[in-house]
């Protein structure tokens, strides 16, 4: 069992549950979302909330931060972008009809998900919808992007020469249990995925290896070519909703409603193996340094040795769920549904980890080397049983 740790620090000033924790790519702010229709920016040097970002009408669903903007989503029906600096509100994007769940952002691109049915691509700077995505049954749960360069060869590139304008395709999971492919400049469906029976809850997309994640609350995770659109695998032992997921070196994490996280390998499609000791849904998971941290519907995170599936510590404190972490500097940052934001030291996992994994390697070498003087030894014996025999 791990050990019980208490936060460093504990941010109180939201005054509803935070939805969502997004980190900015140079590591220096966070940002949260709330229920009690704000945003806070927090600096990582000193923990202090350094912006409070008001306007919304409802909730915040989802916040995305980048290093001079912050953009927020609401059940509002809009889109917001904000100046990280002055926490000024410099866009307001409107066209949805409905709660918007789910934003990206890529390139100049600004792409977002809704309850109305449809996902949306909005200009960042002109505040204005370039294209509209309709065709789901139902709404649009989560999103992810790619471009046709990273996955396309050069002939099949030519085929597709209407869309020569724009390279760009977007990623939308639905409550329809289906996972569409979306032209960006046409607006047109490229591919339908077809396969799941409930749910699309969560995605994640390897575009070099032109393979898409889909985890569902049908209880699995299927994976697919996304040029072709086939599906390649069903991984099927989870025992609940698929919730989250995280895939790090071929070896993709799935966060479950059964309360467990598995690994498996992709190539192979083999779950080798299973984290248990949640009380409730693990609602949110994070790799790092071979360590594999998670929140759970029990209001704790933990930290498990991510090729032994040992618990190495849980961390104590919400009294709500736990919907999303960080990690940066070797801090652990929670945000729970209980409204606040709480900041652990994981310096001592960390380190114990490192150790741990040279320890792994050194007896590694050595028994590779031992194989080495084995197979040496065993030519030589080889060659004087020859010269024996007069070969």
């Amino acid at each position: 069992m791990g050990n019980s740790g208490s936060a460093v620090k504990v941010c109180t000033d939201h005054q509803g549950g935070i939805n969502w924790l997004s980190l900015s790519p140079d590591g220096q702010r966070l940002l949260t979302g709330s229920e009690d229709g704000t945003a806070r920016l927090w600096s990582t040097a000193d923990s202090q909330c350094h912006g409070h970002l008001q306007g919304h009408e409802s909730y915040i669903t989802f916040c995305h931060l980048e290093n001079e903007a912050a953009f927020t989503c609401s059940a509002d029906h809009t889109i917001r972008k904000w100046d990280v600096v002055t926490g000024q509100c410099l866009a307001i994007y409107r066209g949805h009809t409905s709660i918007v769940n789910r934003i990206l952002v890529a390139k100049d691109y600004l792409f977002s998900g809704s309850y109305d049915r449809t996902a949306r691509c909005w200009s960042v700077d002109k505040e204005k919808q370039i294209q509209e995505f309709r065709g789901h049954r139902n709404c649009v749960l989560t999103l992810a992007h790619y471009s046709s360069r990273d996955v396309l060869e050069e002939e099949e590139e030519e085929e597709e020469e209407e869309e020569k304008v724009s390279r760009d395709l977007l990623v939308t999971g639905s409550t329809d249990c289906t996972v569409k492919v979306w032209w960006v400049s046409s607006g047109r469906c490229y591919q339908t995925l077809l396969g799941h029976t409930g749910a699309v809850l969560c995605l994640i997309l390897d575009a070099p290896n032109r393979e898409l994640f889909s985890g569902s609350t049908d209880y699995t995770i299927r994976t697919w070519n996304i040029v072709t659109g086939e599906q390649l695998k069903v991984f099927k032992e989870h025992q609940g909703s698929v919730i989250c997921l995280e895939l790090v070196n071929r070896h993709l994490y799935s966060g479950s409603a059964d309360r467990t996280v598995k690994c498996w390998f992709v190539d192979t499609g083999e779950r080798i193996q299973t984290y248990k000791a949640h009380k409730h849904s693990v609602s949110t998971l994070k790799y790092h340094a071979g360590i594999l941290f998670t929140g759970s519907g029990d209001a704790c995170a933990r930290a498990f040795n991510s090729r032994s599936g040992v618990l190495q510590k849980i961390f104590r404190g919400h009294k709500f769920i736990i919907n999303c972490i960080q990690i940066h500097n070797e801090l652990l940052y929670t945000a729970s549904h209980d409204g606040t934001l709480r900041i652990w030291d994981i310096r001592g996992i960390c380190k114990r980890n490192k150790r741990r994994l040279k320890k792994e390697r050194s007896v590694q070498g050595r028994s590779s080397q031992k194989g080495s003087l084995s197979r040496l030894f065993n030519n030589k014996v080889g060659c004087m049983v020859q010269q024996e025999n007069g070969e």
